[in-house]
């Protein structure tokens, strides 16, 4: 009967693990920050995700070419962009070749009198021809004057100089040998559109591997130059590389340590082996729940997957140390229930989160949940069953007693305890006001080398940094270009204010229907313009009759078919309607991005004052609502965790029935938590939302010590080989998470200076607050 429940328990248990690698080979994973926003977002907060996965912005790639003179630079962006513009991957690839400015010239000009707004009956009158006519021949001395020229039969109104000066709104970089360059002119610039959206991070890295493969056949082999490439898909792709490899490294490390560790404490290779069977069956268990609850599991469930290994091998050291020589069932029947409790706490604490409305958060509640009950389960069912029959270890005993020296000494520690606490609680109320840092940026992994190299790129290149956005909502495409047309109405009531320096609209580029409409029923009749016409240039230095192809034109405009999203195809216009103009589901949106004056910043409450009686527009401001939506991020978490505490305080109560025995548990780990905290803020570190992850991790594992000090005055005091199980479980927890303080990624980082400490306290707190046994015991 026993080999048959061997068999089955191993049997089980292969199959499990099978059926883990077997999810996790099909799982998808990313390093995005997408997967820590809401499920549920407000409209604001929806089109934000809808910006950071597919706005034009996150589909941006900024190429910068170091190095070289400028003409071998200009040479290579040249190269560069005709073999990617070849590539279908990429919508646009702009360096400042005229590619599409015949098209652009085309469109302008064939449309001339359905896109300017200055196409009014008034403006086709006498009086309003003659001032146009007599404005295009002042323009004949300007610089524009040789354009003018050539325009003037065609177009006396000066139609296209308007829209010319309209779409010359934004500044491109300056030209050098046919190519943008840089403000100070060290690098020669390129602005790509992949077609794939900033989410899709291993389309952004095929994009980014195609860049590179086109730089270094324009380079050659002996390239004295360097290829910089930066924006959201890039950084997508830089965080994930920079988190698989950390967690790999750190695995690696962290293995190899609390292996040499274990090693020593075992003296048993086969121990050593073993005792990692919990730890790797959990970690399969939690990223193959995330990867079926989610569909996709982020990196920093990855880096999480790699702090468990510091928690998950205690469950072995527990077995094999505090076990006496093969009694595990005397073991299991011991200890189990204690630990067992411990891990039912980590689960109520960890359960919380599951009901987090930021996935990202949700992932590592279940991650936790998974790993912790499968790494327990495996060390209670499958783990004995496992142990050869001459299994032993080294024995610890004389390691226990000299704990338990310290452990009968260390009550006397705990008004130093109470003085750390008050002097921690001190430190926590006088910066309780800046003690959480609020802001998303708090989160991203890119470095600030990389940010640097953005931000100088973006700023040489004139690429959209898209702050403030007035966002029109309508449910047809006709409707929401004539609202845009209202807002730019006062959106350059602004602009002539001082406001604002300058705004963009999709209908700059394609009017509404209506408006096309009635710009055509201003022009007149053949007849009615010559007869205005040649009343107008009376007194002015130029013929009628040498205007007669602008009689044709305006004959042909009167009835020529009115402008379509289609007829953009083949413009660089058509990149920027389809970033402003968006279709989604039954809904059209319009966006107008803002743009600020030079060194000033734009003054929000202004321009939603202008805009207000303005039906569905509304003004966001990204930055602030991305803040706003971490905060409040941040908040539910807080809440969520306080939730866990009540879980664990109402499991506890379960379990005991005595408040007292309750607050006995819990008391060290509160200690610890606060003692981090204040910790943490004396070294300048604000809180983000992984440090509470991590103080949630020093509860959980800190629970196992609290439990095993946890006694009435008339039990016997703890066993040796139990001080020594929790003392090295404590060695190989702090191994695998302190690693972590040392990460390059702030967010792993983070919950490695939390909880290497914590546990470390929690351990220390627990004996110290632990009822003295009898002196018989």
């Amino acid at each position: 009967m026993k080999f048959t429940a061997s068999r089955t328990a191993i049997t089980l248990w292969l199959i499990f693990i099978l059926g883990c690698s077997a999810i996790i080979t099909r799982s998808h994973f990313t390093a995005d920050l997408s997967a820590f926003l809401p499920r549920s977002p407000t409209p604001a907060q929806q089109l934000l995700l809808e910006q950071i996965h597919d706005g034009l912005a996150s589909r941006l790639i900024l190429v910068g070419i170091k190095g070289a003179d400028a003409p071998a630079r200009a040479r290579i962006s040249k190269q560069m962009a005709q073999q990617l513009r070849q590539n279908s991957q990429f919508v646009s690839v702009n360096n400042g070749e005229p590619v599409t400015a015949e098209q652009d010239r085309a469109y302008w000009f064939n449309h001339r009198y359905l896109l300017s707004a200055t196409v009014t009956p008034e403006r086709f009158g006498v009086a309003g021809l003659h001032n146009a006519i007599s404005d295009s021949i002042d323009l004949l001395a300007s610089p524009a004057g040789l354009l003018v020229k050539s325009m003037l039969p065609h177009d006396p109104t000066g139609e296209m100089v308007e829209l010319l000066t309209q779409f010359s709104n934004s500044r491109p970089p300056a030209l050098r040998d046919g190519a943008w360059i840089s403000h100070d002119g060290s690098r020669a610039l390129l602005l790509i559109q992949t077609r794939a959206s900033g989410a899709d991070t291993d389309a952004q890295q095929l994009a980014m591997t195609q860049i590179e493969q086109a730089y270094q056949l324009a380079a050659g082999t002996k390239a004295t130059t360097q290829l910089e490439m930066t924006g959201p898909g890039v950084f997508s792709v830089k965080s994930r590389n920079t988190i698989k490899a950390q967690v790999t490294l750190l695995s690696i490390i962290s293995v190899g340590l609390i292996a040499t560790l274990l090693l020593l404490v075992y003296r048993s290779p086969t121990a050593l082996i073993l005792g990692f069977m919990p730890v790797i069956s959990g970690a399969l268990a939690g990223i193959a729940a995330v990867s079926l609850g989610f569909g996709t599991v982020h990196g920093i469930t990855l880096g999480f997957g790699t702090a468990l290994i510091g928690e998950a091998v205690d469950y072995s050291i527990y077995l094999f140390v505090q076990s006496e020589q093969r009694q595990h069932e005397l073991w299991i029947k011991r200890y189990w229930p204690t630990i067992r409790l411990g891990v039912l706490t980590s689960i109520a604490g960890f359960a919380s989160l599951l009901f987090s409305g930021f996935p990202g958060l949700a992932q590592l509640g279940l991650y936790s949940i998974a790993g912790l009950i499968t790494a327990a389960a495996v060390t209670r069912y499958v783990l004995p069953h496992l142990l050869p029959d001459n299994f032993h270890i080294h024995d610890v005993t004389a390691i226990g007693i000299k704990l338990s020296c310290l452990e009968q000494n260390a009550p006397k520690l705990r008004w130093l305890a109470a003085g750390m606490l008050l002097l921690a609680l001190a430190i926590v109320a006088k910066n309780h006001d800046h003690i959480w840092d609020d802001k998303i940026s708090s989160l991203s992994p890119v470095s600030q080398a990389d940010i640097a190299l953005d931000t100088q790129l973006r700023a040489d290149s004139g690429a959209p940094d898209v702050r403030y956005l007035v966002v029109i909502s309508e449910t047809t495409q006709e409707a929401v270009l004539r609202s845009s047309e209202q807002v730019a109405n006062v959106l350059q009531t602004q602009v002539e204010r001082g406001e604002l320096a300058s705004f963009d609209s999709p209908s700059h580029y394609l009017p509404s229907t209506a408006s096309q409409r009635t710009r055509q029923a201003s022009l007149p009749t053949a007849e009615q313009l010559q007869e205005n016409l040649t009343n107008a240039v009376l007194g002015l230095p130029i013929q009628a009759n040498r205007l007669s192809p602008f009689l044709t034109d305006v004959a042909s405009a009167r009835t020529q078919p009115l402008l379509q999203l289609s007829d953009l195809r083949g413009t660089s216009m058509a990149m920027a309607v389809d970033a402003l103009l968006i279709h989604h589901g039954s809904d059209w949106r319009a966006l107008l991005p803002l743009t600020a004056l030079p060194n000033t910043e734009i003054n929000a409450a202004h321009i939603r004052a202008a805009l207000h009686g303005l039906p569905n527009v509304i003004l966001v401001d990204m930055t602030q609502e991305s803040n706003q939506l971490y905060s409040s991020y941040l908040h539910e978490a807080i809440l969520l965790s306080l939730g866990g505490l009540v879980a664990v305080i109402a499991l506890l109560l379960i379990v005991f029935r005595s408040p007292a025995r309750v607050l006995r548990i819990l008391a060290p780990l509160a200690v610890a938590v606060i003692t981090v905290t204040a910790g943490l803020t004396l070294l300048g570190h604000a809180l983000t939302i992984l440090h509470l992850i991590g103080l949630l991790l020093v509860v959980a594992i800190g629970s196992n010590y609290a439990l095993f000090f946890d006694r009435n005055t008339n039990t016997p005091a703890i066993a040796p080989r139990t001080l020594a199980s929790m003392f090295f479980a404590n060695l190989t927890t702090v191994a695998g998470f302190g690693l972590l303080a040392f990460s390059d990624v702030s967010i792993l980082q983070a919950m490695g200076m939390t909880v290497a400490p914590g546990v470390i306290l929690a351990l220390i707190y627990s004996a110290i607050f632990a009822r003295t046994a009898h002196a018989e015991n």
